[in-house]
């Protein structure tokens, strides 16, 4: 696979009511450390506009490139993703993709 200029590292969270608030504050922090990590350039938070209870957001990342996107999966993504888990337990659901510039 061929290294792409922009990638996107897409992280879609559904949140329970009843943590909401706490996830969110968590949520920068946790935002703030992925920056730290070489090959994060930058991150928005967005909420998906819904009429569920349950909180929906989106974490875009950009990352320099897919190979140091890869090392991240390698060596940080286990311990930066038991965070949220150790913390909230089964309150919150994540999934993730991967989105590449074309144009």
């Amino acid at each position: 696979m061929s290294t792409m200029s922009l990638i996107i590292y897409e992280v879609n969270l559904k949140i329970e009511p009843e943590i909401a608030s706490e996830f969110v504050a968590w949520l920068k922090q946790h935002v703030r450390d992925m920056l730290q990590i070489p090959g994060f350039k930058s991150a928005e938070i967005f909420q998906e506009e819904s009429n569920e209870p349950i909180l929906q957001l989106c974490v875009k990342y950009h990352v320099g490139s897919r190979e140091e996107l890869e090392d991240y999966f390698k060596i940080l993504a286990p311990s930066m993703r038991a965070q949220g888990i150790e913390k909230f337990g089964q309150l919150f659901k994540a999934s993730r993709r991967i989105l590449y510039a074309i144009a």
